[in-house]
């Protein structure tokens, strides 16, 4: 017996916006460069699966485990690795919630 599982691919995503969870806890060097950035190349197939539906995408994720806010696990030059890997503008914002979070998604560009 088999399982019925639903993928990305079988759900109709044309031109929404999609929330993806990605494990972008990548390790850092001392100066805070990502020393290997396979979870984000990991990640590529699936955005651009998205990309190419014209889906606004919303990547959520963490670095570390900090006890509060702590800069030097900023998810910024993940976003801006992300944006080299992909060859497309990656916005990043230091907020979860609130107008800011509403804001970034409004401006979000549809790509096809």
């Amino acid at each position: 017996m088999g399982i019925n599982k639903l993928t990305i691919k079988d759900i109709p995503l044309e031109n929404n916006v999609v929330l993806l969870r990605a494990d972008y806890n990548v390790p850092l060097l001392e100066n805070g460069d990502i020393s290997d950035d396979y979870r984000i190349q990991a990640s590529l197939p699936t955005l651009n699966y998205l990309l190419d539906r014209g889906c606004k995408v919303v990547i959520i994720s963490h670095l570390g485990r900090p006890e509060g806010v702590d800069s030097k696990l900023s998810l910024e030059p993940i976003a801006q690795r992300l944006a080299k890997l992909l060859k497309k503008d990656v916005r990043f914002v230091d907020k979860t919630v609130g107008d800011k979070v509403r804001q970034a998604v409004n401006d979000l560009q549809l790509t096809v």
